[in-house]
């Protein structure tokens, strides 16, 4: 394992996919258990993504008091059939939540018949529920969630807002294997805003394989701003990137 801080940014790189997600497991349910020492509950916000496979897998095999954790997810697709596997509240659901017993699990739900209201509604839960931890990858554009470069905003009023989708973004769903055809990838989501997420005390991000290694490379070397949303990772005091050999290929050895 290879580790090096950039600006406040503690990055962490290993060998292999597998490694890098029983290391992410390992950091999170440490600072599970840390935590649960202190408060009696733990509210965690969790991405939906299959970079975050491995960690998920990891994760669910480790010795927490689940019954004490309250889970929250950070995007939701506007329109897609309530049933829908591509859905990140069922991918959650399929992959962690139904897994192990948490206290609660609180889904966006992504066709609510007004977004308003229910953005407000979710809004009203992470109040009540402050952020402890905060589980998210990187998008091949940079984006943190479903802030795209074009609607991302590190001031932004809002904790969840409607967006709609950039075509990088929405190609990422096909590369991902989520979706068969670019058709098929809708158009707008719910996404909690730049704010809500780096509101979290401690954040820890997991972006593996080489479809990642560009957003990787710009998120460690250009300008902190939110036309590169990822790079507001790197002014957030307790963030730690983990990455594996591929996604960390474009790195120069200076890192």
């Amino acid at each position: 394992m290879k580790e090096f801080i950039k600006n406040l940014l503690t990055v962490k790189i290993f060998e292999s996919r597998n490694l890098m997600g029983e290391a992410v497991a390992n950091a999170v349910s440490r600072k599970i258990n840390e935590l649960l020492s202190k408060q009696h509950f733990v509210n965690i916000i969790f991405g939906a993504a299959p970079s975050q496979n491995e960690f998920f897998q990891a994760l669910i095999k480790k010795d927490i008091e689940w019954s004490r954790l309250n889970a929250f997810h950070m995007d939701e697709y506007i329109g897609l059939d309530a049933d829908a596997p591509q859905g990140f509240g069922n991918f959650l659901k399929d992959r962690l939540f139904t897994k192990v017993p948490f206290h609660s699990v609180n889904y966006i739900d992504g066709n609510a018949a007004d977004y308003k209201k229910e953005c407000l509604r979710y809004t009203e839960l992470l109040n009540k529920f402050e952020t402890d931890i905060v589980c998210l990858g990187i998008g091949e554009n940079t984006h943190l969630a479903f802030n795209d470069p074009h609607v991302a905003n590190v001031n932004d009023p809002y904790f969840v807002k409607r967006v709609d989708l950039d075509l990088q973004c929405r190609t990422q769903q096909v590369n991902d294997g989520c979706f068969k055809e670019l058709d098929e990838v809708p158009t707008h989501a719910l996404t909690l805003t730049l704010p809500a997420l780096l509101k979290a005390p401690y954040a820890f991000c997991t972006v593996p394989g080489e479809k990642k290694a560009k957003a990787v490379q710009l998120t460690l070397t250009q300008h902190i701003s939110d036309d590169l949303p990822s790079t507001l990772l790197r002014i957030h005091k307790q963030a730690v990137l983990f990455l594996d050999d591929q996604s960390s290929a474009l790195l120069d050895n200076k890192f």
